[in-house]
């Protein structure tokens, strides 16, 4: 959804920390205690990380049905899926220096990012959530690395499929998990 940045792309990434810094400066004026960066770099809770892994294709989206019924435009994951790089940890760095308050980072989880794409490579979605989880889990040691206080993964799609949330999404939140310390959230 490149199409709903209002900022020409040269000066995008100034604008967005100019508007994290509003959304932080509303936080500690509301006098939250746990303050967020706003996420205003995000165009959707998942596509900002998930749009940064290899396997995923986002100049061709793909389609999917989503929650309310409509048909709408998803990432396409079209080989195998591996973090190339830290994604939101200069997020996070630039939050820690805009604030003496506790920060929480937000990442999508595994089950829902793999809901919200067109999977045209696995044969197995179980094998697909699982390496979603590990790339998950490794920027969440990164973040955590880099001074989270808190985490939270969003999940709301774990609501559409209870039968496989018992079956693999737990497994792949518990995946995503793995070795961090800080208190974390489900969402």
């Amino acid at each position: 959804m490149r199409e709903m940045w209002r900022v020409a792309e040269q000066f995008r990434a100034q604008a967005q920390d100019d508007a994290t810094i509003l959304a932080i400066r509303d936080m500690e004026r509301a006098g939250i205690d746990i303050i967020t960066d706003g996420e205003m770099r995000r165009e959707s809770y998942s596509n900002y990380f998930a749009a940064a892994l290899e396997g995923i294709d986002t100049a061709t989206p793909g389609r999917i049905i989503n929650r309310a019924g409509r048909e709408t435009l998803v990432p396409r994951v079209v080989g195998k899926i591996e973090r190339k790089h830290a994604v939101e940890v200069r997020d996070l760095e630039f939050l820690r220096r805009n604030t003496d308050r506790a920060i929480k980072v937000t990442l999508p989880g595994p089950f829902t990012m793999a809901q919200q794409s067109q999977n045209e490579w696995y044969a197995d979605v179980e094998v697909m959530i699982m390496d979603l989880a590990a790339v998950v889990n490794q920027e969440l040691r990164d973040l955590q690395a880099a001074g989270a206080d808190v985490i939270q993964i969003d999940e709301p799609w774990l609501r559409n499929d209870p039968d496989a949330v018992k079956r693999y999404a737990v497994l792949a939140i518990n995946r995503a998990l793995e070795g961090i310390t800080v208190p974390t959230v489900i969402h």
